[in-house]
């Protein structure tokens, strides 16, 4: 489809935290994504160069599907790391 960046199957590594903020909206998204930065930031740079979607899958097989028209800013950073124990107190 033209003006769709395709999430291929792509070399998985650890997890990536994506925060996508919204025109106009509140919240930002967060999905944690198993591709790398680097392949994240191309999904991204296509998108906004096609125009049309930003279309992106996190580990769990969720989908998000954004219209770039509404993105203000993408965060590409390393997850939360979870904690076990009173330490998470």
């Amino acid at each position: 489809m033209p003006g769709v960046a395709d999430d291929q199957t792509l070399m998985k590594g650890s997890p990536v935290e994506v925060k996508i903020g919204v025109h106009n909206v509140a919240r930002e998204i967060v999905l944690e994504s198993e591709q790398s930065p680097e392949e994240v930031e191309a999904l991204v740079t296509k998108a906004l160069a096609a125009g049309g979607v930003l279309n992106l899958v996190d580990g769990s097989g969720r989908r998000v599907i954004v219209p770039v028209a509404t993105i203000g800013y993408v965060d590409l950073g390393a997850p939360k790391k979870g904690s076990v124990g009173f330490g998470t107190l």
